[in-house]
This record gives C-alpha cells, sequence and structure tokens, in this order.
C-alpha cells in the first residue's frame, strides 16, 4: 500500500513538474518576445549611418521617432542604397535651408516627404502610367495613414511630393513644399549652392556622399522608370531627360498643338 501511494505521488510530482516547466518555458518566451520587439521599436534604421559629420548637423538630425525609423527601413528596402542616399541628402539640404531662411517646418514630416518623394520611380510602378510625383505621394500617403497621422498633414506631405518637379508652384503652396523641391534642386543640379557654408557642403558630403558618376546614374535611373510613360514627362524638365537617353524621344512642342489645334485649322 505504501509502494502504491509512493508511486501515485511520483506521478502527480512529475506531471506537476512538467506543467510547470511548460508554463516557465512560455513566460520566458513570452518575455524574450517582448524585449525583442522593444528592442526592434528602439533600433536605429537599418544602415542608417551616424557618421562624424553627425555632430555638425546636430542642428538639422533626423528625428529619431518611430514613424522616422519605419519611413527609412520601409524606404532603405524598396529604394536600394542609390535613392535612400539621395533622398537623406534632400532632408539635410531642406532643413539646412529651412534654418537659413527661418522657414518653420516639422522634422519628421519634412523626412516623410524627403525619404518618399522618389518612391514613384520604384519597380512597383513599372506598370504605372501616372506621374511618378504623384506614385510616390500617394505611397507616402498611404504610409502616414497606417501611422495615425491627421488628413491635413498628410494633404501637406502630398502636396510636396506631387509637385516637387514643378519649379515656381511649390514655394506658393506651403514650407514644406518648398523646402522639399529646395532640397531635390540642391542635391541634383546644386540649385541655391552658395547659399550654405563650405561647413554644411562637406559635412552633408562626409555623412552621405555624391557617388562617382551620380548624375549619369541618376538619369538613368530617371530614364528606366519612365520609359513605359514617356507621356507623363511631357512639360517638365524629365522630358529632358528622356530627350538625353534616347535619340527618338520626341518633346511635345505646346506652340505647335496650339498652331494646328482644330480651332486653329478648322475652315
Amino acid at each position: 500500500m505504501n509502494l502504491l501511494l509512493r508511486r501515485t505521488w511520483i506521478m502527480k510530482i512529475g506531471s506537476f513538474s512538467s506543467t510547470a516547466c511548460a508554463v516557465l518555458l512560455i513566460s520566458i518566451l513570452l518575455i524574450v518576445r517582448a524585449a525583442e520587439v522593444r528592442a526592434a521599436d528602439r533600433a536605429p534604421a537599418p544602415d542608417l549611418p551616424v557618421p562624424e559629420a553627425a555632430g555638425r548637423l546636430s542642428d538639422v538630425a533626423i528625428p529619431d521617432s518611430k514613424l522616422t525609423r519605419d519611413a527609412a527601413r520601409y524606404i532603405r528596402d524598396s529604394e536600394g542604397d542609390f535613392l535612400f542616399q539621395h533622398s537623406t541628402r534632400v532632408y539635410y539640404w531642406a532643413a539646412l535651408a529651412a534654418r537659413r531662411s527661418g522657414i518653420p517646418y516639422d522634422p519628421q514630416l519634412l523626412y516623410v516627404a524627403a525619404m518618399f518623394h522618389d518612391f514613384g520611380l520604384t519597380e512597383r510602378y513599372s506598370q504605372s502610367h501616372m506621374r511618378y510625383e504623384v506614385d510616390g505621394a500617394n505611397a507616402a500617403r498611404e504610409f502616414l495613414r497606417s501611422h495615425g497621422i491627421s488628413e491635413a498633414l498628410i494633404e501637406q506631405v502630398w502636396l510636396a511630393i506631387a509637385l516637387h518637379t514643378t519649379n515656381g508652384i511649390p514655394a506658393q503652396v506651403s514650407p514644406l513644399a518648398a523646402l522639399v523641391a529646395q532640397g531635390a534642386n540642391m542635391d541634383l543640379v546644386g540649385a541655391g549652392y552658395d547659399g550654405f557654408s563650405s561647413d554644411q557642403q562637406d559635412a552633408v558630403e562626409t555623412a552621405y556622399p555624391h557617388p562617382p558618376g551620380f548624375a549619369e546614374a541618376f538619369m538613368r535611373a530617371l530614364y528606366d522608370s519612365l520609359k513605359h510613360r514617356p507621356e507623363t514627362t511631357q512639360g517638365t524638365g524629365l522630358a529632358d531627360v528622356m530627350a538625353y537617353e534616347d535619340p527618338h524621344f520626341v518633346r511635345r512642342d505646346f506652340s505647335a498643338l496650339m498652331r494646328n489645334s482644330p480651332w486653329a485649322t478648322r475652315r
């Protein structure tokens, strides 16, 4: 009888021990997973450099928030290093221009707008026949909505991206639109170059340097994305890129359209 009782208790203890171990293991896994999630939320964007030049750019540093980290991850994964670095420089040129001119801006919104301003050039839009700027603006809208940003602020980012290649308009729309256009033009053609100090120029170039042959590589990236929708480039500077890359591309002549319109040719 005592032997049977001992066996019964041993079985109960074994069963209890197994259950306790299982509960303990599950608890440990949950704790580890929670720690991983918290760490991922705190982690900097993948491959986002923290160069020596960062000290000279501290006044316009990229804000460290979930919104900006998520934007950096998403754009880096979608665009690759070349466009990601360009977009990062656009942010810095725009932020430095804002500081110089006293233009008020939201660093987070400026960063997201800079990150998405060329998103329409990615493979995702290889079948699109909209303006690439609109594709990027729409993608930014979806991204910001998923992060709970208000529709009023989303509209500012949308316009800033959609209009960044339309010279003369962004400055009349909003400070954000003006800054994105300034940043993009500075990084591509050096517009406003002399307005930045040599220290600022060196700091940005040290942190995120233009690669050798940047102009040719960027024009090729534009062409590769737009060659299936050349009609969207007409009337913009992008038509110049199309003509440079494709000798058979014909720019639309607005004066010829007017002279040959039904109003001019009807009898």
